[in-house]
């Protein structure tokens, strides 16, 4: 079975092609044939060690971990699912190690949900980590009808999911990206502002009021800069600083493995409530490449690996 691996932790240089044995399904898994795995900036993060102490990595580690494909095989006690079934999910484990970006992954069921119908295997594949984010960022600050809403990065692939959902649920929603970007934003239904100095004064031009509710998805001093634009009691999440969020009475979302969740972005985006952005798509063997694009940032949507 073909996969990419590391031996060590490093830049994109230490990915290599390996051949690996088949997996094996545990009882409460199935083994998925991927069709495609979608890739996040957190994988390059722990291929460079940087999430060391709070994930032990076992090497050769496969990276990834969103993966839509076909159940090839059943675990004992995985009534679930069958052989035959379209499947998407967010197949993160509790090392790093068994990761997405192989020919075939077993996965455990509590992390898989049926593929949206409507959705091919490579937009389906986009969804699970970044939706699931969205999804857990947007209910853990209880955004609901007429709410104004400020989401940084919003032409990230979590920062898109969360300025529909925000906007599904009745909120207002202005969002910071370059500026190429703009009208990506204003697709999805958000007011666009450049982010850098002068945030909060241009984010108060958009939103006079000020925000009840800051997501961020970008980090950096996002929390920061756009404090002065924040009206009191402002909800505040954050996926990149913990510092920030905790300084502002806020919380820290590390997304988690959630079917029900799947089920849920699945049924919004077969109705037409959720799109998905799909920025570009590469051959397992070049899933090196496919990184150093991700690294690099300013990648709207998200990267897909097909086998």
């Amino acid at each position: 079975m073909r996969a990419i691996t590391y031996s060590e932790f490093g830049t994109p240089d230490v990915l290599t092609l390996t051949d690996l044995p088949e997996p094996r399904p545990g009882p409460d898994s199935v083994v998925v044939e991927m069709r495609a795995a979608g890739i996040n900036p957190v994988d390059w993060k722990a291929r460079q060690g940087f999430l060391e102490g709070l994930i032990d990595t076992v090497f050769p580690a496969v990276p990834g971990w969103d993966i839509a494909g076909v159940v090839a095989k059943v675990g004992a006690d995985a009534p679930e699912f069958e052989v035959g079934d379209e499947v998407y999910g967010y197949a993160r484990k509790d090392v790093l190690g068994g990761g997405t970006l192989a020919e075939r992954v077993a996965v455990p069921v509590r992390a898989l949900a049926h593929k949206p119908q409507t959705a091919s295997f490579e937009q389906a594949a986009a969804v699970p980590l970044v939706g699931l984010t969205a999804l857990r960022s947007v209910r853990r600050s209880h955004v609901g009808e007429g709410d104004r809403v400020l989401i940084h990065n919003g032409s990230g692939g979590a920062g898109g999911f969360a300025i529909q959902l925000a906007r599904l649920a009745g909120a207002t929603v202005v969002a910071t990206a370059s500026e190429r970007n703009h009208e990506y934003l204003r697709t999805l239904g958000a007011t666009p502002i450049t982010y850098g100095d002068g945030l909060a004064e241009r984010a108060l031009a958009a939103t006079p009021e000020g925000f009840d509710v800051v997501l961020d998805f970008a980090g950096d001093g996002s929390l920061d800069a756009s404090e002065p634009a924040m009206r009191e009691g402002a909800r505040v999440v954050s996926v990149a600083d913990g510092r920030g969020a905790r300084r502002l009475g806020g919380v820290v979302v590390w997304v988690r493995p959630d079917a029900p969740g799947l089920v849920e972005l699945a049924e919004l985006i077969d109705a037409g409530s959720l799109t998905v952005d799909v920025a570009r798509t590469y051959a397992l063997e070049d899933a090196a490449d496919a990184y150093r694009e991700l690294e690099a940032g300013h990648v709207r949507g998200k990267l897909v690996i097909t086998p």
